[in-house]
Formats: structure tokens, sequence, C-alpha cells
């Protein structure tokens, strides 16, 4: 997310560019692990070139995001606007950003970045390093997002992965999800907030060795 947009990001133009890059890679066929939006781009790839998909592991994701015009969906953009409205640096963003997306233990209260565990100081990087403009267009971007329909058409092992203490994407949105997909996992990782694979890097791990262990 740290290069410079090339053109209208789309989850069409993101399912695209993952293409491209599992041909550059010469990857005929993969598993497709996507974590919250990049959830969302793994379903969208599904619907575009599904015969490069071995399997899906969607985590802390979902199908949808609602209506574009909907109130929620433009009060949801608003806030999250509202920090580089006001001048704000994209690290000043993550500074409050990470806090609100991680489990209560997590993090002490009012923990200042060097006080960090080593995977919530990468999420803060990760988010810090992403330009203003990208950070915008991502926003626009997933209030569009609409998969439901597409989630009974998923033939390929499918790994929904909630976290306990996800408010973004709610471990009930991931089973409710599993169960609209033919044969699909549900798994709920304790003790982790969205960033699940920041906060505990070895449960994240394990589920997806043990899916892919017991499905290829």
């Amino acid at each position: 997310g740290d290069s410079p947009l090339t053109g209208v990001l789309s989850f069409d133009s993101l399912a695209r560019s993952l293409e491209r890059m599992l041909n550059q890679a010469n990857v005929q066929k993969a598993v497709l692990v996507g974590h919250s939006m990049g959830g969302m781009v793994a379903l969208q790839a599904w619907t575009h070139c599904p015969e490069r998909i071995e399997g899906l592991v969607i985590a802390a994701s979902s199908p949808a995001f609602g209506q574009q015009d909907g109130d929620f969906q433009q009060q949801f953009v608003a806030q999250r606007l509202a920090p580089l409205n006001a001048g704000k640096t994209m690290a000043q963003v993550a500074d409050r950003l990470v806090p609100s997306m991680v489990a209560p233990q997590a993090l002490p209260p009012g923990a200042m970045l060097p006080d960090y565990p080593p995977g919530l100081a990468l999420a803060h990087a990760c988010m810090s390093a992403v330009p203003p403009d990208t950070y915008r267009a991502a926003l626009q971007a997933l209030v569009t997002f609409e998969q439901r329909a597409a989630l009974p058409s998923i033939t390929v092992p499918t790994l929904c992965l909630a976290g306990e203490h996800d408010k973004t994407a709610p471990p009930e949105v991931l089973r409710r999800m599993a169960q609209k997909i033919p044969g699909a996992q549900f798994e709920c990782i304790p003790g982790v907030g969205h960033l699940m694979g920041f906060e505990q890097e070895a449960p994240f791990h394990q589920a997806i060795l043990n899916f892919c262990t017991t499905s290829f």
C-alpha cells in the first residue's frame, strides 16, 4: 500500500492486479489469504478468476459493506477521513486506529508507540506508510463492496477466520458468511481483535496451517 496510486482504486482493479501478480510469479493456482479489506479482494478475485484459486482464507472481513450512499457508510467514511481533513498525518491516524482495532488486553491504556509490542508496532508502521490519497481512495472503495450473492458459488475449501474481540468484522459476520459458502469452515481466535495476525501471530498462523493441512 505504500506505492502511489496508478489509477482508479476499485475492488475490480485490485482483483485484476492480484491476477497479474500471480502471472508474474508464474503461479497458476493459489490459496488466497485475505485479511480485512484483503479478504474482500479475495472474494472479488473469486468472481474474476476462480480458475486461479485453490482455496480461500477470509480473515476479519465481510462479504459486503452495505449501500454506498447509506447513512452508516457515509458516517464511517467521514469519521475515518476527519483526521486527514484536519491536517493529521497517516502516522497520527495510526496512533488512533491501532488501539481501536485490537483486543482490550493487547495494549495498556494510554500506551505510546515505543511501548507497543513488535506486532502492533509493525501494524502501526504499515498504516503510517500508506499514502493519504491511497487511504482516501480505499475508504471510498470499501463502501461500494458487495459480494454476498457470490458466496454460494464458492466451490473451493474456505476458512472464515474471526477474532473474538473484533468490532470491525465481528465473529457473527464471519460465522454467517461461512454458513453461506458450501463446506466452509469457521474459526474464532480467542483474545484478539481486528488486527489478529499482528496481535497474536502464532494462533493466526496455526489456524491457517491447520486449514491447509486438512484441506489440501
